[in-house]
């Protein structure tokens, strides 16, 4: 009898931990915070040594999580993963998984660049409108932690939990995500970017640093749209935006303003330094143009920088106004110069 009762206790403290757990989460309303405290809370309740999220590549969720600004924990413990692979280790399965003893099939779950020497696992599916997108996943040195057989209705009870916060944030983020952002090609939006300028203008200005904008169109960007549509109008654009985000810095920003218009703000990078990115990316568009079925739809653009210190440049307003002016003047240039080039 002492032993049962003793069992029960230890099954009640078990459910209170995962209760806790649940409740800690549910009011939650972003990805990091619901990441960083379901894996802490499990890690220091339960004492489980590895504790880790798997994400399907390609599934709103894991799109959401790749644009947001990540943390070191979720660097450590989230591990994207093709679909395809993943399903194969759950056999789309949604109740959780037990396995003890080979788990080498299973270190593709793993986050990347982390070493795990494990020899039991549990694996948790957890859903997002009813199709799973990933797993929550324990795992501990000892055989016995996770053995085949066991109960895993708690731990299938905290995937539901997870699987509905999911849920939640993700509709969350994603009003966040369009508030910031371009939807076509993801970049940042006109509104945010001037509030950007408007920071960096503000810094520079303090630092006696410098700062330049560059003002970008694409040549002839009505001529794609009537040959070949809409639709590769809007892939040539969001081709466009993923060039220039990879050939920029990081501490560079990067925007759309306006239909086949980019901005993108350079903080301590001089007119010259400028240049030289301009440079770059005009090469690279002009030796990578963007393949529709086997036809190549060439890319050229035209800009116009403005920096502190130009004449006229006083202001946030007047420095973009002024990038926008030289974009003007380049565009005129070019369409004088076809003209004599035809004539």
């Amino acid at each position: 009898m002492e032993d049962l009762l003793e069992t029960l206790r230890i099954n009640e403290e078990i459910a209170q931990r995962f209760y806790e757990i649940e409740i800690s989460i549910l009011s939650i309303l972003n990805f990091r915070d619901l990441f960083e405290k379901l894996l802490t809370e499990i890690r220091e309740k339960f004492g489980v040594p590895y504790v880790w999220i798997s994400m399907i590549d390609k599934s709103e969720v894991s799109d959401l999580l790749q644009s947001l600004e990540s943390s070191k924990i979720l660097k450590e413990r989230l591990n994207v993963i093709d679909k395809n692979t993943f399903l194969s280790l759950v056999e789309n399965e949604t109740k959780p998984i037990l396995i003890s003893g080979d788990l080498k099939p299973y270190y593709q779950l793993l986050p990347q660049g982390q070493m795990y020497f494990i020899r039991s696992l549990a694996i948790a599916p957890i859903t997002l409108d009813g199709e799973i997108i990933g797993s929550l996943n324990q795992a501990d040195l000892s055989r016995l932690r996770y053995r085949p057989g066991m109960d895993t209705r708690l731990l299938e009870r905290l995937a539901v939990k997870v699987s509905i916060c999911l849920s939640n944030v993700t509709a969350h983020e994603k009003l966040k995500w369009f508030a910031w952002r371009d939807p076509l090609t993801g970049l940042l939006n006109r509104r945010v970017m001037e509030k950007v300028l408007q920071r960096e203008y503000k810094r520079a200005v303090r630092y006696k640093s410098h700062l330049t904008l560059a003002f970008l169109d694409l040549d002839d960007f009505k001529v794609v749209n009537d040959k070949y549509g809409h639709d590769r109008g809007d892939e040539l654009l969001r081709y466009v935006a993923d060039v220039l985000e990879e050939l920029t810095r990081d501490s560079d920003v990067v925007s759309r303003y306006a239909g086949d218009e980019f901005v993108i703000i350079l903080p301590g990078t001089s007119t010259n330094e400028s240049l030289l990115l301009i440079q770059r990316l005009q090469d690279y568009f002009r030796k990578n143009p963007m393949d529709v079925d086997g036809e190549q739809i060439p890319i050229s653009i035209s800009f116009g920088l403005s920096s502190m210190g130009d004449v006229g440049v006083n202001n946030p307003a007047s420095l973009l106004k002024k990038a926008d002016e030289m974009l003007y003047n380049a565009k005129k240039q070019k369409q004088q110069q076809g003209l004599e080039t035809t004539g």
